[in-house]
């Protein structure tokens, strides 16, 4: 769509604990201009945001905006969880001159991306066929692990906001008994983020060498998810065949609880990175070993989001409605 004639703008936000990426859309959700803004160049949320609206160029200045914010959001004051930006939505969004401005958990606004994906935007993990007018669920590993849902509302969808990835996290094997029992005089709750997230790697990866005897060689994410490191040392490869295990069991909860007959999709910024390793791994199997439910869950498809800018898709659906 040519600058020149575009009549009407909106801002869309994925504000994360390091970087912020904005974007302007049309009422259509197309869009026109995106860029990616440190987090520490900026005092505030604010001046980020006017810093990308001067980089605008000819695009009209947009009078409503939604943004998606790793953060729990309860009220009208939202404090980030892993960055010290602090603001009154109601405050900024005068103060930027908006008509409307919406605030929306990061993974509310990835649930409500989810009916606008298509074939191409996801990765199909396992059997199994969506049931049209169903739930469908939605978590995802990252800097911490993302939960939500949708929930079928006539001709629309509701949105779940929570913050499931805190929920305590559960073993399903001996050995998996054994890394939490030691997380847990570490931590004084051992909630499924603590395994199922990028430092969630690292807090697994500890652990086993710890059981074991051995060196903790790699200390970051990146580190144990390189196909390389898995070659030189075989915790990396038991790390994350635990951590995809784990989230098999969490996503198979998410399914049951939700009723997701409409399928569950794995976002974050961590899966996409294991690629093929993902598809063979034990996820799946973990996923559909619910017991008596096994059947239930068998028929549950399972994807992994692959569109670039999950967020952007959301918050664009959410001003919309």
């Amino acid at each position: 769509m040519a600058e020149n004639v575009v009549a009407e703008t909106r801002l869309v936000g994925d504000i994360g604990g390091t970087n912020a990426r904005f974007g302007l859309v049309a009422p259509d959700g197309t869009l026109l201009h995106s860029s990616i803004l440190a987090d520490a160049d900026y005092a505030t949320l604010e001046d980020a945001i006017r810093a990308y609206l001067g980089m605008r160029g000819e695009l009209p200045m947009p009078r409503m905006g939604a943004l998606a914010i790793a953060s729990a959001i309860t009220g009208d004051r939202v404090a980030m969880t892993n960055h010290s930006w602090a603001f009154s939505t109601s405050e900024m969004r005068r103060s930027l001159g908006f008509e409307r401005l919406e605030v929306l958990n990061d993974f509310t606004a990835a649930a409500l991306a989810l009916p606008h994906l298509g074939p191409k935007d996801r990765m199909v993990v396992g059997g199994g066929a969506p049931v049209a007018g169903r739930p469908i669920g939605v978590l995802g590993p990252g800097s911490g692990l993302g939960v939500s849902g949708l929930i079928p509302n006539g001709a629309g969808w509701i949105a779940l906001t929570g913050e499931g990835g805190h929920s305590t996290m559960a073993p399903a094997t001996h050995r998996e008994n054994a890394v939490l029992d030691l997380m847990r005089r570490r931590f004084d709750h051992v909630s499924a983020e603590r395994c199922i997230s990028g430092p969630g790697l690292v807090n697994l990866y500890r652990t086993l060498a710890e059981l074991d005897g051995v060196p903790a060689a790699l200390d970051t994410p990146a580190q144990i998810t390189d196909p390389a490191s898995a070659l030189q040392d075989p915790l990396c490869h038991e790390t994350i065949e635990m951590f995809c295990s784990m989230l098999g069991t969490v996503a198979g909860n998410l399914a049951l609880t939700l009723g997701a007959q409409g399928g569950v999709y794995i976002a974050g910024g961590v899966v996409p990175r294991l690629g093929e390793r993902f598809l063979a791994s034990p996820f799946r199997e973990r996923f559909e070993a619910k017991g008596r439910f096994r059947p239930y869950l068998t028929a549950i498809p399972t994807y992994v989001s692959t569109h670039p800018l999950l967020a952007f898709l959301g918050c664009a659906a959410a001003l919309r409605g």
